[in-house]
Order: C-alpha cells, then structure tokens, then sequence
C-alpha cells in the first residue's frame, strides 16, 4: 500500500481540515513525522488505520470511541484518504460521523464509504471491506505496513499459534491447510469402498461355472421345444377344421333367430313407409304456402304500426312549422329597419373613436413636453461623463510612463529569491559542516585519554596476558595432577588393589608434599588475568566505538563540504546570471522599493482603469437613455399625428348622426349608447336569421314525413292482395289433394316426420331382410352333408389346449434360461469392473492414510510456517547483526519462539525478554523490515510503504545513526519508511518531513519542512 494524500478535520487535536500529499513525502523514499509530545503525530497513523478498517489501537466501541475522537470544539469529523493497493490501483476510504446538536456527548455513528478511481473518475464501491483492496487483516496491516505505539515488539512476542495464524494469512499458508481436504477425500474414497463392498457380495454366486451349467440347461430345452413344436402343428390343423364347422353351425342358428325377429317388425316398416310418402307430398305442398300466409301477416301488422307512429310525427311537425311562421310576422316589422339601425350604430362607433383620440392626443401632447426635459438633462449627464473619461485617460498615460515592466520585475525577483535561498543553504550548510567538526574535536578529545598507537599496544598486552594465563593454567593442571596422584598414594594400602594400576603390591610409594596454598595462589592469579584480559576488550570495544563514530562523522563531514563546494559554485554561475543593469546584485532594498514602487502605480493604473470603466458604463447608459427619450418623442409626434388624420377620417364617413350634437358628451355616455344599439341590432338579426332557418328546416321535413305516410298506406294495401290471394290458393290445393278441411293437413303435418332418416331406415330393414335370407339358404346348401359332434369337439379342443401349454412351458424356459445366461454374463462382466475399481480404491485408501498423517493437527502447515519463519530470521539478522555490531543474532527454537544467540557468551541462545529496550527495538525492526520485504515479494508490488512510530528515544547516539543507515539504505531497495519521532537527531537527517504544531487556538497545524 502507498498512501497519497489524507485529508482530516475535527479529529483529535485537529480542529481545522488539514491535509497531507504523501507524493513528495513517498518521492524521497525516507521522510519523518515531528512535532512535541501531545502535538498529533500518532493520530495521522490512527486516521489512516480508522479510514480502511474503522479500528484504532487507543479506542474501541465500548470507549464512545466517536464522541472520544471527536475534536471537543468540532460539531463533525472528517477522514478522506487516497492511496495504491498491492495492484497499483488507486482507492479512497471517506469516513465521517457527527455531533448531535441537543446532546453534546451523543456523536452518531460514522457513515463509511469505498470509491476506486476509474478513467479519473471516482466510482463507489458496493462494500467497504478494506482486506479485500488492501489484501491485509487489521491485525497484520499493523505489524507490516503502519506499527502503533506499543505494538512495535508485538510479532516478536507473538505466540506460536498466533504467528503460525498471521503468517497464514499474510502468506496465504492456508493453501498447505490440506488436512480437511484429505480427510473429506479419505471419508468419500471410504464411502465408495463400501458401496463397493456392498455390491460385490451381491456378485457372490456369479461365476463362468454357473454361466457354463446354463448354457448346457438351455441346449437341452430347445430339443424339447422342436419336438413340442412339431407336435402342436399336427393336432393344430385337426382341431381347426372342426372348429371351422362349429363356427357354421352357428352362425346359422343365429341368422335364423335374426330372420325371425326381422319378420315382426315387417308390418311396422310397411305402415311407416305408407305415412312417411303422405306426410312427403302434402309437406311439399302446404309448407310453403302457410309459411307465405304467416309472412305477409306480419308483415301487414308491422307496416299498420309503423304508419300509426308516422301519423304522430306529421302531426306534431306541422303544429311547429305554423308557431314559426306566427313569429316570424311578428319579427319582420324589425328586420325592415334593421340596416337603417346598422348605419346608425357604426356612426356612434366612429364618434366614440373620435372621443377617444381626443384624449390620448392630449396625453401624448403632456408626455411630449416632459420629455423635452428629460432629454436636456440626460445632454448634460453624457457631457460631464465624457469629460471624466477624458481626464482619467490623462492620468493613466502619465502613470504608464512611471510604471516598469512587470516581466522584469518578476525575474529580478526570482533572481533575489534564488540568492538568497542559496545563502540559506550555504549558511545552513556551513552550520552543519561546523557541528561535525566540533563533533569530530569531542571524539579526538577523547581518543587522548588514550596513548598513540592504541591497537599495537592493546594487541602486544593481550598477547602478553594470553600467554601468562596460559603458563598459569599449565602450572595449574600440573599442580592438579600433583594433588590427585598425592590422594591415590596416601590411599594405598598392601594387599589391596591400586585405582590406576590394579596391583595389590606397593613397593615404591612415592611422597608428595601439599600443594593446596601453591594451587590457590595460581588460582587467583588466573582470575586476576581474565580481570586484566575482560578490562582490555572492553577499552578496545569502546575505543572501536569511539573510532567507528569518528569515521562515520568524517565522512559526513567530508559529504557536508562537498555539498558546501557546490553551493558556492551555484552562487558564482548565479551572480553571473545578473544581466540588468538598472538594478545593484548586492542591493535587494532598491530593487524592493523600485518593485514596490511600480507595484503602487501599476495599482493607481487599475484603479483608475476600473473607475474609467464604470464611467463608459454610465456613459453608454446615459447614451441609451438619451436614444430611448428622442425616440419616444418621435414615436408621440407621429402617434399624434395619425389620431389628429383619423378623427378628421371618421368624422367625413358619419352618414345618419351629427358631430355637433355629440362633441360636448363624455366617452362613457357614447359607450353606453352604442352598446345598447349594436346588442339590440344583433339579436333582432339573429332571432330572424334562426327563425328562417327552422323554416328552412321544417318544411322539407314535413313534406317528407307525409310521402313516408302515403307510402306506408300503399304498402298495407298491397300486402291485403297478396294474403287474398294466398288464400285462394290454399283452397285449390285443399280441393285437389281430396281434403275437405284446412285441419285435415295441419293433423299431418304435425306428425313432422324425418322424410329422409325414415326412408333411409326402410332401405336399411329391406336389405338386411333380403341378406339375412340368402345367408341361411347359403348355409343350408353348405353344411347339407355335415354334422357336429360337441363331445368329440370338447375332446379335440382339450387335445389342443394341452399341446399348446406344453409348448408355452418349453417356450417360456428357453426363454427365461436365455435371459438368465444373459444377465450372468452381463452381471460377470460387471463384476469383473467392480473389483478392479475396488483394487485402485483400496491402494487410494493407503494413500491417503499417508497423506492424513501428514497434514493431521496443521502440522504441515506450521512446518510451512517454520521455513517461512527462519527465512524472516535470516533476513531479520543481516540488518541486527550490523545493528549490534555482530554481538547478538536472532533464531528459531524447537518450538519455533524467537530467541537471542549472544555472541559475547560463547554463542549461547537466551530468550527475547531478556534484550534492553533499545536492543528489543533494533531486533523489532529487522524483523518488521523483514516481513514487510516478504509482503511485499508475496504482493509483487513494485514499491511499498513502512512507517514506524516509536523506538528511536530508546537508542544511544551511535545506534540512531546504525538504524538511520539500515533506513536510509531502503531507497535503495525500492521501499518508502515514514518514522514518526521527537528525536532531534533524527529531524536533522532525513531531507523531508511533516513537522505538527499545537496551537492553542486552532488545534493541531501540519507543515512541511
């Protein structure tokens, strides 16, 4: 992850919105974070943590963690924050919340929300779970990339578990979690093998033996079934030839008893036949003629209705077309003189014209006369402007020629800037090179405490005290071996057996004096030796140290003067760049004043500029005005003029009334005269013009409305004939048929026989007579010289019956013995694929029994975990050995906890708690560098991002300058480190920082320097 820009306000101490670009910090690879206890440097690192995960190390939910980060004079909180993910895609987390105005302790719960910057377009996202962006836990997200205060040791101290879990997550080891896997496999590769087990004892008996049985089963039966088949054949045709003369007799018996049942029904057929020809021929003669007679009858009652409705209607036409004639005499007298009234009513209209010209001339004539005096005053206005613009105008050419030229003024003040930004630097510079001389002076003050020529003369001493420890140690054991042999003999006895030799004979004892206070004293003496030699190292460790920062701060210093060098030669290239001769390079006050000078007038220049703008503004007003009021008085003469020609025009077309008789009335009275005459005109010609029409109307109307009648009659009289003379028809035909009465016909026609369903079932009867009667004289003739014996027909057909169960029953063996061989073939083949699948399951089962040995408890996991953790060691260590100067380096134990390997006793192993703060921060930091290096390879991120936020005011001098190399060098390793310290050496080193400031007032106020 690299953060790009945060933006936070009423958060913590940070009362007014502040906002940090991380650009120019992240661009120089090493930059810091300062300020004073209690200023706000921890809180940036909380606003980031807070933005991505909605968690800080200070606050939880149940510490009114809102209400608590809060500003105390802020009424809401604010945290936007940019940055780069593992991907190098651009993200923002906004977080807010806010105070609730009638409570003040009640802060309401912050709203979150997740954009990603797409075509520089930020498109919110449908969550706001940073792991899944910045592909890290909360809790690893603060172990690799931004360690709190009080949580730098805490990987270190982790437990086994613990680390075993962080390192899963952060290296994705979850992968080598293979135990459920193995075991769902194991339990679905058991699971099959009894369902196999199962099937198999279902194939127990299948075997090439019984298959070989069957078939030999089966040759036999197919004999039998020649032999049955060949036999059913012969009795077969016998007994179908009897059954054949069966099937004869009766069929003949029932045709028979069919003929005689065809015989009562004879009579009924030839009555229907007899009634259905009558009922045919009068139904073709009478049927339509009554259909006719009803026909005409109703249509004669609907056309008498009809004409009695139409009767209604002339009726009531004629009683309207004779009211609008009586209206009509009524209304003529006032049409008569109804033009005469027209001509009257538009000679009021045009004298009321004239009345109202009359006065708007007048107007217009008072409008005329105040605007000869607007117009006058508006000339003078544009005069008095003019003459301003004119004077301003004056001013600005003359201040023009006091004014220089701004292009110059601006590079001879960069010039200026520049000079003296490089006199800063030099005088900055010169400081620095003076403290690490003076740095340089202390550490050769104290190098004369010691003599000239110091390793020579440590190194001969040591050798010297090496070589007396080792006479003395000889001595020592000699004189060890002198007491031990003064034991044995003082021990030895005759007669019993030596220690060392075995003997029980002692011929020549020797004798030994004591030698215990000779022992003591070479004792002390070697002790007093190692004294001397542990005295040495630690003058010459520290007369290392003292020389090792002697060589660190000569070469800083020889790095400072270089870049001393250099400031000087951009000095003299810049005094060259001077190039204008009105100003003096050495005096900057002339060049201020001159500026300031021109500055003034170049103001006095745009005053004036803006105020002659405002005077062409009033004067093209005062110009408008002046257009506007000449206009509007031609506009009133010509208006004038054209009412004064249209008065004179109405008065010459006046044709019935007098002007002189009107000229003294009012408009209203006129109005009100021509009103009523025009409403009394156009409702005597409007009610006319509606009468004339109705009349128009009506008459037509009417006339019609008699012809439907007329025609109505016609039509009634007609149809009379027409029933007349379908009567005389039906009584022609009742004569010729012989029918003395029309009820003789309606009696036969109200059988309403089916003509043709009838006949065709005569036919029917008829045919099935003729065919049943020919059938048993066919028969008759055919079985002439047979006859049919039951008893012997009952013995064949049982003859028949047995024969062919006999061949069913070989038949169906054959059949089943078939089917079988063929299932147990089919069933052996099956059998023989289930023991081969069973055979590569039972070897998978192995298999996985291994497998689930391997990877049972995690172990698999951890031992992946194990590696994962000495590789960190051994990459933690190439910095910590540098740092401790290759006294002290880090190691796993069995258990895969940390511990120290302490190089100054005898490289033996000591736990992690036993390190001073300062070493404990030193190997915290390997570590944290470590792992952030294995994120980062594990990312494939071209750059990532560290920052740490405490540990440096546990260190010596010397050691902050180690840890700033080891950082300093990350540059170079493509990673970005933000320290946050209060440590001033610190500030001193790193090129760009963040420095926070408390202000009483504002609150929290971040700068760069």
């Amino acid at each position: 992850m690299i953060p790009i820009q945060l933006t936070i306000a009423g958060l913590y101490s940070y009362q007014e919105r502040q906002t940090i670009d991380f650009k120019n910090l992240t661009e120089a690879g090493l930059f810091g974070i300062f300020g004073s206890v209690g200023s706000g440097k921890s809180s940036i690192l909380e606003a980031i943590s807070f933005a991505l995960y909605g968690e800080t190390e200070r606050l939880n939910m149940r510490d009114k963690r809102a209400y608590n980060m809060m500003n105390l004079k802020s009424n809401s909180s604010y945290i936007e924050f940019d940055f780069l993910n593992f991907e190098n895609k651009l993200f923002r987390a906004t977080r807010d919340f806010k105070r609730n105005s009638k409570k003040f302790d009640d802060v309401k719960p912050s709203s979150v929300t997740f954009y990603q910057n797409i075509d520089n377009k930020w498109i919110p996202l449908d969550h706001s779970n940073a792991e899944q962006i910045v592909n890290l836990s909360y809790a690893n997200f603060k172990r690799t990339i931004i360690i709190p205060q009080g949580q730098f040791k805490e990987f270190l101290e982790l437990g086994a578990t613990e680390r075993t879990n962080m390192m899963k997550e952060i290296f994705g080891l979850q992968r080598y979690d293979l135990q459920n896997n193995v075991s769902f496999l194991n339990i679905k590769n058991r699971s099959e093998l009894d369902k196999l087990d199962g099937q198999l004892k279902g194939f127990e008996e299948i075997n090439e033996e019984q298959i070989s049985i069957q078939k030999e089963n089966l040759k036999t039966e197919q004999s039998k079934f020649q032999e049955a088949k060949e036999n059913f054949r012969k009795i077969s045709d016998a007994f179908q030839q009897l059954k054949n003369l069966k099937l004869d007799f009766e069929s003949l018996q029932q045709k028979k008893d069919s003929f005689d049942t065809l015989l009562t029904q004879k009579t009924e057929i030839d009555i229907l036949e007899t009634q259905t020809d009558l009922y045919d021929r009068i139904s073709r003669i009478f049927i339509p003629l009554i259909s006719e007679k009803d026909k005409l009858s109703k249509e004669i009652s609907g056309k008498q209705t009809e004409a009695e409705k139409q009767i209604t209607v002339v009726r009531k036409t004629e009683l309207q077309f004779t009211t609008i004639k009586e209206q009509l005499s009524l209304l003529q007298p006032q049409f008569e003189v109804l033009e005469q009234s027209k001509i009257q009513e538009n000679d009021l209209s045009l004298i009321l014209q004239i009345l109202i010209y009359s006065n708007e001339i007048k107007n217009l004539q008072e409008r005329t006369q105040k605007g000869f005096k607007e117009v006058t005053e508006v000339e003078e206005k544009r005069k008095n402007i003019q003459q301003n613009i004119d004077q301003l105008s004056k001013d600005i050419e003359t201040l023009k020629t006091q004014k220089l030229d701004s292009t110059l003024l601006l590079n001879v003040g960069n010039w200026f800037i520049q000079q003296k930004n490089f006199k800063k630097s030099q005088d900055e510079q010169t400081e620095k090179i003076r403290k690490q001389q003076l740095q340089i002076e202390q550490i050769l003050e104290e190098l004369k405490a010691f003599p000239k020529n110091l390793k020579e003369n440590f190194e001969s001493k040591k050798a010297n005290l090496e070589a007396q420890k080792k006479a003395f140690s000889q001595k020592l054991d000699y004189l060890k071996i002198q007491q031990e042999l003064a034991k044995f003999s003082s021990e030895l006895h005759n007669g019993e057996a030596c220690p060392l030799c075995g003997s029980s004979e002692h011929p020549n004892i020797v004798e030994f004096h004591d030698v215990n206070t000779e022992l003591n004293e070479i004792q002390e003496k070697i002790q007093t030796t190692d004294h001397e030699i542990s005295l040495l190292q630690k003058q010459e460790t520290e007369i290392d140290k003292i020389l090792e920062r002697k060589n660190i701060f000569e070469n800083q210093l020889k790095t400072e003067q270089e870049i001393f060098s250099q400031i000087q030669k951009n000095i003299q290239n810049h005094l060259q760049n001077f190039t204008w001769n009105a100003f003096n390079p050495e005096n900057e006050a002339e060049f201020d004043q001159k500026r300031s000078q021109s500055l003034e007038t170049e103001k006095q220049i745009e005053i004036i500029s803006q105020n002659i703008s405002k005077e062409r503004e009033n004067l093209g007003k005062e110009l408008e005005n002046l257009e506007k009021y000449q206009k509007a008085l031609e506009t009133f003469k010509i208006q004038e003029a054209k009412k004064e020609e249209q008065i004179n025009t109405n008065r010459s077309n006046l044709k019935i009334l007098d002007w002189e008789n009107y000229y003294l009335k009012t408009t209203e009275e006129v109005e009100n005269s021509y009103q009523k005459l025009a409403k009394s005109n156009i409702e005597t010609e409007k009610n006319y013009q509606e009468l004339v029409q109705k009349e128009k109307e009506l008459s037509p109307k009417l006339a019609e409305q008699k012809t439907i009648f007329s025609q109505l009659e016609k039509q009634i009289s007609e149809l009379q004939k027409e029933i007349s003379s379908n009567l005389e028809t039906i009584n022609t035909s009742l004569s010729q048929n012989n029918f003395s009465d029309f009820n003789d016909v309606e009696i036969i026609l109200e059988k309403k026989i089916n003509v043709e369903e009838s006949r065709n079932n005569i036919q029917k009867f008829r045919i099935d007579f003729e065919t049943l009667k020919n059938g048993i004289f066919e028969l008759e003739a055919k079985l002439k010289d047979f006859s049919f014996d039951k008893d012997q027909f009952t013995l064949k057909e049982t003859e028949f019956n047995d024969a062919e169960n006999e061949l069913k029953q070989i038949n169906d063996s054959v059949v089943k013995l078939t089917a079988e061989i063929e299932r147990l073939e089919k069933e052996f083949r099956k059998k023989e694929d289930l023991l081969k699948e069973h055979a590569k399951l039972q070897k998978r089962s192995e298999n996985l029994k291994t497998m689930l040995n391997l990877f049972k408890g995690a172990g698999f996991v951890q031992y992946v975990s194990s590696i994962y953790l000495r590789q960190l060691c051994d990459h933690a260590n190439i910095r910590f050995h540098r740092m401790t100067r290759n006294q002290l380096s880090l190691q796993l134990n069995e258990n895969n906890d940390f511990e120290i390997i302490d190089y100054l006793n005898e490289g033996r192993s000591r736990s992690v708690k036993t390190l001073s703060g300062g070493q404990a921060f030193q190997v915290s930091l390997s570590l944290a560098l470590a792992l952030a290096e294995s994120v980062q390879a594990n990312a494939q991120s071209e750059k990532n991002f560290f920052f740490i936020d405490e540990g440096f005011g546990t260190q010596d001098l010397e050691s902050v300058n180690i840890v700033f190399e080891t950082l300093n060098a990350l540059q170079k390793e493509n990673r970005i480190v933000g320290i946050i310290s209060h440590v001033e050496e610190l500030k001193e080193k790193i090129p760009v920082a963040l420095e926070i400031i408390k202000d009483e007032e504002r609150g929290s106020l971040i700068r760069i320097i």
